[in-house]
């Protein structure tokens, strides 16, 4: 188990360059089981999560190449589907909770499928329901055997029709998207994630010889086609690394200019941290962060305390929910952190108390922050990453408090952030991998 020792309390300078977004790469590398033909995939990030996932499609027999250091080149032309009966598949597939989405391809092109329960997070129950039930109204079948935890699927004759989502799962639409696009006839997704994740795979199923329309809505129309191409694509920015190192810099009193945001595809997200008082300012298509003595939390017009919530595209991302409960730690005034969405999450504010926050854990969804001004800092600790929000959470505030922190099972924050402590001694942190 690797660990980072950290030595904070330092102020930071320079320019930093988010990765390619994880949670599209996954959805994006995916997809390119969907042809024969080789697909170029440009802004991929060097992340535990998606080096597994690429490595998981090489077993199938998938031509995997590195281009350079974040360019691929896939081409699934020779897929071993009799992997699906692999138990070393089974053991890999377990570890990755972005796996999952290998269903909709494979069923699409191939008509079955089999996965194991996915692995990832362990920050509460995440149900895939959405996905079996999109996939069973295209005409798929199921079959759970609950003695080995495996699904198996088989869809001979997939047909178009019209689907209402339980929820606005983004992996659920994913995959439901990349089955209807090799489909019979049109199908009709109603309640889709509508981030920008799911955007680009949109675009580049669209680009690969698909028919999708409604892109950026939450409905989708999708008129099957009987194959795809090959095509170029290139990954957004990561908006949860941008948030990140936006708290980072108003956390450590720090100047840091984040270069190339895609700024237009943040969303809400720049606007919620201006709420806890960090200033930005968009200079072209980087995100400048001035060094703050001072932020403070803006109250609603009523004076009530300000409540900031968690909520599907276009509301602010769940990954970023640990990131502003730290922010807020040292901020001037109250919050009120509601996480909706997953009940594991919040689960991490204890080492924050032993640090000196004023955080009052109201429930599993709910932390009310108290700010302290900066009056009495962050004390260091040492203590273990529980997931990788929660780690980079965590991280943050150790660069924040002054003296020596220790943060171990570094794994986790590895898994969604490449390479995090050489980017920041670029900037001047002081930590090291041990």
């Amino acid at each position: 188990m690797g660990s980072f020792v950290i030595h904070g309390g330092k102020q930071l300078k320079g320019e930093v360059i988010p990765q390619g977004a994880k949670n599209e790469a996954l959805q994006i590398i995916c997809a390119t089981l969907l042809t024969d033909c080789e697909v170029v995939i440009e802004n991929i990030p060097q992340i535990r999560d998606v080096l597994k996932l690429i490595e998981l499609l090489a077993d199938f027999g998938v031509k995997v190449k590195k281009i350079n250091e974040n360019s691929y080149s896939f081409q699934a032309d020779q897929v071993n589907l009799e992997l699906l009966n692999d138990e070393a598949f089974s053991k890999k597939v377990a570890q990755l909770r972005g796996s999952v989405m290998i269903v909709g391809p494979l069923l699409a092109r191939f008509r079955k499928a089999s996965i194991p329960k996915p692995g990832g997070d362990k920050i509460g129950r995440r149900r895939l329901d959405t996905h079996f039930l999109g996939l069973e109204k295209l005409g798929a079948s199921f079959h759970y055997d609950k003695k080995k935890s495996f699904y198996h699927i088989e869809g001979k004759g997939l047909r178009g029709c019209e689907i209402l989502l339980d929820e606005a799962s983004v992996t659920g639409t994913a995959n439901v998207i990349m089955a209807a696009s090799l489909s019979r006839g049109k199908t009709t997704l109603y309640n889709a994630a509508c981030e920008p994740y799911i955007q680009q795979l949109c675009k580049m199923l669209n680009n690969m010889g698909a028919n999708i329309s409604g892109i950026g809505s939450n409905l989708l129309h999708i008129e099957g086609v009987e194959t795809l191409k090959g095509c170029r694509h290139r990954m957004l920015p990561d908006m949860i690394e941008i948030g990140s190192f936006i708290a980072l810099a108003a956390m450590t009193r720090s100047e840091i200019t984040i270069k190339n945001v895609n700024y237009q595809q943040l969303g809400i997200i720049p606007e919620v941290f201006r709420k806890l008082g960090v200033v930005m300012e968009v200079r072209a298509d980087d995100l400048f962060i001035p060094a703050q003595d001072r932020y403070e939390v803006d109250t609603y017009i009523d004076g009530s305390i300000l409540t900031i919530s968690d909520a599907p595209w276009p509301g602010f991302s769940p990954d970023l929910i640990s990131v502003v409960l730290v922010l807020a730690t040292q901020a001037r005034g109250s919050v009120l952190i509601h996480q909706k969405m997953f009940e594991s999450r919040l689960f991490f504010v204890d080492k924050l108390i032993d640090m000196g926050a004023q955080i009052i854990l109201c429930d599993p969804h709910r932390a009310t922050v108290i700010g302290l001004d900066r009056k009495y800092p962050l004390k260091p600790l040492e203590m273990i990453s529980p997931d990788i929000r929660a780690g980079v959470a965590l991280l943050i505030a150790a660069l924040s408090a002054e003296g020596k922190s220790t943060i171990h099972n570094i794994e986790q924050i590895d898994r969604g952030y490449q390479l995090i402590d050489d980017r920041l001694r670029k900037i001047g942190a002081e930590i090291h991998r041990i």
